[in-house]
């Protein structure tokens, strides 16, 4: 079973080139957070549910290239998998989705207790969520938080990075539900923009007690072109950023993510999880797509030994 396990929504990805024209690929923020981390060498599974198209079968395609898990993976044959469009301008890119009604917002708590998923849930060390899996329904929001309880009892850790997408929900709601769920998180993996919104906080050191009053062991804060401060109730330091030529930044915070995720199951520390997440991101920014440019192992080791 997969010590990394995934919640969310997964969607097939076409991104503008600079020609015009439009490349295939794949994302969803927690299975662009599998994918990075499974590329790290982590045993990483995911728990979604995607419908019986052709888009659905692309993915599972894709994640089996990566060696995902997908026992927790259920197909709706009466529902989409959803798409989305990603367009780039001089003020960096832009997302226009078609999800509503996809297979992925139908998940319920229920769907829980089929015994793959159980199983999955009951033996990861961490399972992952964002703010984004339970924006998309009433229902995928409570089954999120029933999964993170779940993880808890059996011992396990919760991760989640708020992924503010006020496209699906009002600023309100989405304080709500996600608060709520950083209180149950261990491991906080807020990008400063969105945290700043959901805590009407602007200094980072502020954000990050925020989170640890909230409940959490670890803060990850994204500061962009700063790098990420990381906090635990004893400690924290900021951790500076790898430079590199940038093309598209489609995905960065989810390999970020991932890759420390990944790194720090293997025994790391949080601050060297997040000097290779942040050499991961930088090198996931150099080509074009979410999951296409994410970086190897031997690619960001190769980096952070440069």
């Amino acid at each position: 079973m997969p010590d990394l396990l995934c919640m969310g929504e997964p969607l097939l990805e076409f991104n503008q080139q600079p020609d015009g024209r439009y490349l295939e690929g794949f994302g969803g923020d927690t299975s662009n957070c599998a994918i990075a981390a499974a590329r790290q060498g982590a045993t990483v599974g995911v728990l979604a549910q995607l419908g019986t198209d052709r888009f659905g079968q692309k993915i599972l395609d894709y994640w089996a290239e990566d060696n995902i898990d997908i026992s927790a993976v259920t197909s709706v044959g009466d529902a989409p998998t959803g798409i989305y469009f990603v367009t780039h301008s001089g003020d960096g890119h832009d997302f226009t989705y078609r999800r509503n009604g996809s297979a992925a917002s139908l998940m319920s708590r229920s769907d829980l207790a089929r015994p793959s998923v159980s199983a999955a849930l009951s033996s990861c060390q961490i399972l992952h969520l964002s703010g984004i899996s339970q924006a998309i329904s009433e229902s995928a929001a409570d089954a999120c938080l029933a999964a993170m309880d779940t993880v808890h009892a059996a011992g396990g850790k919760v991760s989640y990075d708020p992924n503010l997408r006020l496209k699906l929900w009002s600023l309100d709601k989405a304080r709500s539900v996600i608060h709520q769920a950083m209180s149950c998180c261990d491991i906080a993996l807020p990008g400063l923009d969105d945290a700043r919104l959901l805590t009407g906080l602007h200094e980072a050191g502020d954000i990050a007690d925020f989170y640890l009053q909230l409940g959490a062991e670890i803060v990850a804060l994204t500061l962009g072109v700063a790098g990420t401060l990381i906090a635990t109730p004893d400690r924290r330091e900021q951790v500076p950023p790898y430079v590199v030529e940038a093309v598209d930044a489609t995905a960065a915070g989810d390999t970020f993510d991932g890759a420390f995720l990944a790194e720090y199951l293997t025994g790391r520390d949080a601050l060297a999880a997040a000097r290779y997440a942040n050499a991961a991101a930088a090198l996931s920014t150099t080509g074009y797509g979410a999951v296409a440019p994410m970086p190897t192992r031997a690619e960001v080791e190769a980096l952070l030994t440069a």
